[in-house]
Formats: structure tokens, sequence, C-alpha cells
């Protein structure tokens, strides 16, 4: 199958699966295109005996579509883009500090104590993980996914502070998620934690974060001056510039070696605070419809994506299923039970200057949701590297069935549970919680 074939392919799934969604299912979208392509990838997959060229063709496709570079090089990109493009930056500036030591602290206190209970609670199930595997299982899954909470909260009845505060921190966090990540899994290549150094942590953190933030001002200020030049006149060009911006931020990024999707985040909200309040008419109607359309069509793609590749990996998952029902639950407790300490942690310090109303961090812990990007990093740990395969095989199988079991429970149970949540409290509390804010001197 050729790649146009492929993307041929999913477009048509995406139509199809929408559409049985709206008018059946009537779920969330993020949740209706995950639930109907895992189901299409089971029926393939638990079909084999009926279905074995069918099988042979679909795992033959994923094998070859490397899901985790298209998802950080393309698609993230595009996501992130769209998402700041419609995020409120004013008030995204009133709760920086909030949102910056959630992104940072919160995600750094999640990781270390996700690969510690991991790594003490699996071997009650009979299942042994090195440690350093098991911090890296907590680098990956830790990370709130902006895709995923971004396409809830567009939809949940929540106070303007907390909606920015998740947002924000979703959409910064993975920046720092994917710096420890790739710290980590270097250590595991030089033989364990013994080889911390925490000033190269601190570099490749700065080159990687700041480099980031730079480069998606430097590019959001170059685009926006041409959108000014243009000034509505060629709504076509308009587009192209930002589809330039994004595209060729996306590039400059990888080869400079800095965030890519952090850039994204600074130029979609450089254009979106300057177009909506500075200058009304730096960028026409047509842009953001045109990126609502992507924002759209690409969130169908990918949780189709996600469904779709268990198909990939059905096989090495297979020889160990029993194994899995077991350390699935395990990490959905402990995954939950860090990330509340992860975020409770943080706003019981910031509490001391500042005021949060008493169920943020119920709301923070179960609004978490995780998702494409936590699978693309267990993907690519599938995919060999110039020194070969840096995990071991069994180990690699165990963190991808957890992640994948941590990802459906999030964005089906807790994504179709969250609203309800958010309707408790904006009922209850919300409303004060807003007006203590503002009035709060």
């Amino acid at each position: 199958m050729q790649v146009l074939d492929f993307i041929t392919l999913l477009i048509i799934l995406a139509a199809i699966f929408t559409l049985v969604n709206v008018k059946y299912l009537k779920l969330p979208s993020t949740i209706g295109l995950m639930i109907l392509a895992l189901g299409l990838s089971l029926f393939i997959v638990f079909g084999e005996a009926l279905f074995s060229a069918l099988k042979h063709l679909s795992t033959d496709m994923m094998t070859r579509f490397k899901f985790s570079e298209v998802l950080f090089q393309v698609m993230l990109s595009f996501l992130l883009f769209a998402g700041a493009l419609d995020m409120n930056v004013k008030k995204m500036g009133e709760e920086k500090w909030p949102i910056l030591i959630l992104a940072t602290l919160g995600t750094l206190i999640s990781t270390f104590l996700v690969g510690t209970g991991i790594f003490y609670a699996l071997p009650i199930v009979d299942i042994h993980v090195d440690y350093i595997y098991c911090l890296l299982f907590g680098a990956l899954i830790s990370p709130t996914d902006p895709i995923a909470v971004l396409a809830m909260i567009k939809k949940t009845p929540v106070s303007k502070n907390l909606e920015s505060q998740i947002a924000g921190e979703s959409l910064f966090n993975d920046g720092v998620g994917v710096v420890v990540f790739i710290t980590i899994l270097s250590l595991a290549e030089q033989g364990g934690a013994g080889h911390l150094e925490p000033g190269h942590i601190a570099i490749e953190f700065g080159k990687e974060v700041l480099g980031g933030l730079a480069l998606g001002a430097i590019i959001g200020i170059i685009g926006l001056y041409l959108l000014k030049v243009i000034d509505n006149t060629h709504t076509e060009i308009e587009v192209l510039v930002t589809l330039s911006m994004v595209l060729g931020g996306a590039s400059v990024a990888k080869y400079i070696g800095v965030s890519g999707p952090l850039a994204m985040v600074v130029m979609g909200l450089w254009v979106g605070r300057e177009g909506r309040e500075k200058d009304a008419d730096a960028a026409g109607e047509y842009v953001y419809k045109f990126w609502h359309l992507m924002d759209e069509a690409m969130n169908a793609i990918l949780f189709i994506l996600i469904g779709l590749q268990i198909i990939r990996i059905a096989d090495e998952l297979a020889s160990q299923s029993m194994v899995f029902l077991f350390a699935i639950p395990v990490a959905i407790v402990i995954v939950l039970i860090s990330r509340f300490v992860g975020v409770g942690l943080p706003v019981s310090i910031m509490r001391i200057k500042r005021h949060f109303p008493s169920y943020t961090v119920r709301i923070l812990t179960w609004s978490g949701l995780r998702g494409g990007i936590s699978v693309a990093l267990a993907l690519s740990l599938y995919e060999p590297t110039e020194k070969g395969f840096l995990v071991p095989n069994n180990d690699v199988n165990i963190i991808t069935a957890m992640t994948y079991g941590v990802v459906l429970f999030s964005i089906v149970i807790q994504g179709l549970t969250v609203n309800k949540l958010f309707e408790k409290y904006d009922e209850t509390n919300a409303d004060k919680a807003v007006v203590v804010e503002k009035t709060k001197p």
C-alpha cells in the first residue's frame, strides 16, 4: 500500500466513523472515534481465521507507518497550532505561574511517583521490570495530552481560570515530558541512573524547552508581520502563510534539536493574541475557519490511528495477554494516584499566596487525559536505533500494554464522566470562585 492509498483510507475511515458516531453513538468525537477504531482493530485481530488477508494487509500497513514520527512531525504540529490559535492568551497570562509549575514540577513529580510505584507494584502480580524502564513509563504517561484535553475542555462548563490552567498545562507539559523521556532513555542506553549528570540534563532541558519557545516567538513575529502586510486582501495567501509557519517551524525545530510542540504553541498563541486583540484584522476569518477544519479532521484521523495501532502490536502482546490483564489495572491506579499527588502538591504550595477553589485538585486529576503523545512514545521503543533496540522486548511489551490501558481508560472512562464532574462544581462553586479571584486585591 502506497502512502497516498494509506492517507485515502484514513480519510474515508474518519468520514465513516464520524458519521456513525454523530448518527448513532452520539458520543464526544474523541471517545466515539477511539471506540470505533479499536472495535475495527479487534475485529481484524480476532477474525484472523476468516480475514487472514485483511489482517496481513492491516499489519503490513501499520508496520510501515511510523506513527511516532508522523505524529510529532506533522499531526501534533497542526493540532497544537490550531488549539493555541483559539486560546484566551490574556487569561492564560493571568494563570502563568500555575501553568508553569504544573507543567514542570507536576510532571516531574508524577514521573517519579509512577515509575517508583510501578517498580514496587508489578512484582506483586509476578511481573519484573527494571527501575529505569519503570521511570521511562512514568515519563511517557505523565504528560496530559493537549489534543485530548483541548477537545474535552471545549465542551465542558468550567470557570475561565480553571479552564486556562487545564488547557495551558496540557499545551506545555508535553515538552517537559518528552525531554524527561529522552533523558531517561539515554540513561538506560548508558547503563542506568548511575550515569545521571544534572548539568547535562539542565542543558538538554534548556535547549529543548527554551529553544522551542524562542523559535516559536521568532516565527510567530515573522508570520504576524506577513499577515499584516497581506491585510486580508488575499485569504488564500494568509492560509498559506500559516501553513508555512507550521510546516517550516516543525522542520527547523527537528533540524536544530528543539521542541517543535512548544514552538507550535507559541506561534498559535502569538498569531491568535495579536489577531484578536491588538490587530483584529491581522488574520482573516477564513484563516480561523481553515484551522478549525484542520483541527477537527486531524483529531478524527489521530484517534483512529491510535485505535488501529493495536493491529501492529497484537502479535507481540498476544503471548502475554494474561500478564497484561494484571499489569493494566495496576498501572491505571498508580497513574491516577500519581496525578493526584503531582497536581495536589504544587497547588498546596501555591495556595500560600493565591486562592484555589477546594475542588481544583480533583478536577485537575480527573481531567488529565492521556492520548496520542503517550502512545507515540511507547511505540517509538519498537523502532531500532543505530545501536539496536534500547529496551528489552519483554519490557517494551509491558510498557506498551500499560500505556494503551491507561490511555483507553483515560479517554473513554474519564472522558465520558469528566463533564459531570465539571457540571457538579460549576453549579455550586465555579461562579463564586471566579468572583473571589476577580475581587481579590
